[in-house]
């Protein structure tokens, strides 16, 4: 069914004397609904990804009905196309309000049914929505033929709805909280196949029974006209946290380098230590043990034993293909190298149009970038996989600190989707375990940085050469006991992860192509922050 109306911003009102459950039938309807109001409405999302491009018009790829006991929702899969020739599609459910107070705010358009007159709003305002979905999935048939799939796992027996709100704000997706004690997660952008956060989340947790990340409890899967199978909501338990390990690491860090002053401590004489070294805990010198305190440190080798443990699970699959541990071949060195020169070429033309930008170490480090930038490119064309001897797995494949709930001394990793900017394709692509930590310790990083960007100049008395030298010893000590700590458990556990070189290889590798990643975004949006990047870089290529 399709409809390829521009888009103009009349806003009318509607009327048809067609029933609500059939109105999806009426092409003068879905003609106005898409060509003239949907537009506007979705521009306004904060789900919506396409706000940088330009929206062409927008086609009805699929709709099909979520019901209940005569309750009719329709979900809308929508194609969007830009002018820029691509297109991407989002889901959206949709209901009828006759209430002139309600859901003032996410109307999507005013219209008359039968005389009734009344509102189409983004169904997700409404409770009653909320549990028909929430029943959908309670009283999920163990195997489902029909268009809209639900399941339920093992775990979600004998519940019943009590109450339903949102999470909070979020960018790409909408999540519910069910009862306080569930969470389901509607995707927005969707992509023709299974999402890797509803495969990973139901492998990890049914299959694999890895305990620290939410367990799988249901999902809702559409079968599409051309038999793909789309996901559209994910139900995993909710987790009683104390935030995320941002913040926590945050206020971690803050004490750290408040102790520089409370403890008296001459960041000089500071002892340093080689990059990427494993380390335990006995080897960190006394003196950083005194500035930074042990508990910080047995926090970080507890965060290395869960990443350990998720991949150790990760590469235990030996029946199900889509997780199947993987050697390097040919295909994913062309695969990688494409994708890394591609991403590299694109990074160096923003540096170079946002020098003007910058200024001391941050200028001086975009210049060293500038001027080595035929060595990094040889650095990510060196990827010789005939000498690599370990295996690629599924990974998380967006790792980093924000991913992580912290509770009660322990940790738990969530959001499986990938990276924002991959195709799902890509995102599924199995890939070296270290990639994973690489993700971790630019968020590390990035943790140990912002904290002395966001307090120097109120609590912090060293100048900012002194907190930046601190802070690169710092990096130094967490990422090196990581390392120690996480080399050991995947060892124990038979992961193989190549040998002593190889993974130093792979970790300093994966270490560019994410700093490189993130110098885009910050000379987009906060060049100030771009010296982060820019010094992960520098240490790299200098190393």
């Amino acid at each position: 069914m399709s409809n390829q109306t521009p888009i103009s911003s009349v806003k009318p009102f509607f009327k048809t004397d067609k029933p609500w459950e059939v109105l999806l039938d009426n092409t003068d309807f879905v003609k106005i609904f898409l060509s003239d109001v949907l537009g506007d409405y979705i521009l306004k999302q904060r789900w919506y990804g396409g706000k940088s491009s330009r929206l062409k018009y927008i086609e009805l790829a699929e709709y099909f009905k979520i019901q209940q006991h005569g309750e009719v929702y329709f979900g809308l899969i929508l194609e969007i196309n830009f002018f820029e020739a691509f297109y991407q599609h989002y889901f959206l459910p949709i209901a009828f309000v006759t209430d002139d107070d309600f859901a003032q705010n996410d109307r999507i358009l005013p219209i008359s049914i039968n005389d009734q007159k009344g509102f189409i709003i983004d169904a997700i305002n409404l409770e009653s929505f909320r549990k028909v979905v929430f029943e959908r999935i309670a009283t999920a048939t163990p195997i489902d033929t029909t268009k809209v799939q639900y399941h339920k796992s093992h775990l979600f027996q004998n519940v019943s709805y009590e109450s339903s709100r949102f999470m909070g704000l979020e960018q790409s997706n909408t999540s519910l909280v069910y009862n306080e004690k569930y969470v389901l997660k509607f995707f927005r952008r969707i992509f023709a196949n299974k999402n890797p956060d509803y495969e990973m989340s139901r492998f990890l947790s049914e299959k694999k029974e890895y305990k620290n990340t939410p367990s799988y409890l249901g999902s809702i899967n559409l079968v599409d006209s051309e038999n793909e199978n789309i996901t559209i909501g994910l139900m995993q338990e909710m987790i009683p946290n104390e935030g995320d390990a941002w913040d926590y690491m945050l206020r971690e860090l803050h004490k750290v380098f408040s102790n520089l002053e409370y403890k008296n401590i001459n960041i000089d004489a500071l002892p340093n230590t080689e990059l990427y070294q494993r380390l335990s805990i006995a080897d960190i010198p006394p003196q950083i043990i005194d500035w930074a305190g042990l508990n910080l440190f047995t926090q970080i080798q507890t965060l290395a034993k869960r990443t350990a443990e998720m991949h150790i699970a990760l590469g235990s699959e030996f029946e199900e293909t889509a997780f199947t541990p993987e050697h390097y071949n040919g295909d994913y060195t062309v695969w990688l190298k494409n994708k890394m020169l591609y991403q590299f070429q694109n990074r160096l033309n923003i540096v170079e149009n946002n020098m003007h930008k910058l200024e001391g170490l941050a200028l001086d480090l975009a210049h060293e970038f500038l001027d080595k930038k035929n060595s990094i490119r040889k650095r990510f064309v060196a990827f010789d996989w005939t000498k690599l001897k370990g295996e690629r797995i599924r990974v998380h494949g967006d790792f980093h600190l924000g991913q992580v709930l912290v509770k009660d001394n322990d940790f738990f990793i969530l959001d499986f989707e990938g990276e924002p900017e991959s195709t799902i394709r890509d995102r599924k692509v199995k890939q070296p375990p270290l990639k994973d930590v690489a993700g971790l310790f630019r968020s590390f990083h990035y943790a140990i940085y912002a904290n002395v960007f966001n307090n120097s100049e109120a609590h912090y008395p060293a100048s900012q050469e002194a907190l930046f030298h601190a802070s690169e010893i710092l990096y130094r000590y967490i990422t090196g006991l990581f390392l120690g700590t996480y080399v050991q458990e995947t060892q124990n556990a038979n992961l193989n992860l190549g040998y002593n070189q190889e993974r130093i290889f792979i970790l300093k590798y994966c270490l560019l192509e994410k700093a490189v990643y993130e110098l885009g975004y910050e000379l987009n949006s906060r060049p100030q922050w771009a010296v982060i990047p820019l010094k992960g870089i520098s240490n790299i290529i200098n190393h």
